[in-house]
């Protein structure tokens, strides 16, 4: 699995995701011309033009060479202090396989790299899945909004990360990965040269870790030696020592 910013060749392919995933999810409140419609309206010719923009973040993710999900965000606020999740879509067919869970952790990591000092995320309000998906990885609501959908005006719920205290914002991922169950935290990650490495778990209450797991391609082959140098055996991504660390060389 590859998570990268979007180019304006992957135009074509994000709005097809965006249209079945709209389809699947929100025919119970919206009819299929609006839908279309919307389409129509958010990537159309100025979609392209939004991907060069500074303030806009917008990520795929490829599966053997196919784009299967992306998330749009921007930055707002003075010197971009917010950085906002306005849509976060995954393929039909490439749900129920963590795939949503990865782009969310990413966008949130791009975010925050990009100046971000805090995350909101947006979802309608009569989207029962998309508000759970949200509670249950580390955000909780904070108000609501309007938005216009086509000619119609929805409601949107408004998730800001929840206060987790010196625990830290988290979200916990079971994977199964070459016959071996982990719970990967997202929360507890390192800086790699490709990719963040995050702590793998042998058990969901994260009493004993199993070792790391590499973001670059899923693997959990990973070696830190004494100084906290961590490298992937199987792609080469690596975190080099931490500053204090590095001061005993």
């Amino acid at each position: 699995m590859e998570l990268r910013e979007a180019t304006i060749d992957d135009v074509e392919t994000i709005r097809s995701i965006a249209r079945d995933s709209l389809h699947s999810t929100y025919t119970d409140f919206l009819d299929s011309e609006t839908i279309d419609d919307a389409i129509d309206q958010w990537y159309s010719d100025g979609f392209a033009d939004e991907l060069e923009s500074d303030d806009a973040v917008v990520l795929v993710v490829e599966r053997d060479d196919e784009l299967v999900g992306y998330s749009q965000s921007d930055l707002v606020g003075q010197q971009y202090g917010t950085g906002r999740i306005l849509w976060l879509h995954i393929d039909p067919d490439a749900r129920g396989s963590g795939t949503g869970v990865r782009l969310l952790v990413r966008t949130r990591e791009k975010l925050l790299d990009s100046g971000a000092d805090q995350i909101e995320c947006f979802v309608l309000a009569d989207n029962e899945g998309g508000n759970e998906f949200y509670r249950e990885h580390g955000f909780e609501q904070a108000g609501q909004r309007e938005v216009d959908i086509g000619e119609e005006t929805f409601t949107e719920n408004v998730y800001v990360e929840q206060d987790l205290g010196d625990e830290g914002w988290g979200t916990v991922d079971e994977l199964d990965i070459d016959g071996t169950t982990v719970y990967v935290n997202y929360g507890e990650a390192a800086r790699g040269s490709q990719s963040p490495f995050y702590v793998a778990y042998e058990d969901q209450e994260r009493t004993t870790q199993y070792g790391w797991f590499c973001g670059n391609c899923d693997s959990l082959e990973n070696a830190m030696d004494a100084m906290g140098r961590i490298e992937c055996n199987v792609c080469g991504n690596r975190r080099k020592a931490t500053r204090w660390d590095a001061s005993y060389l």
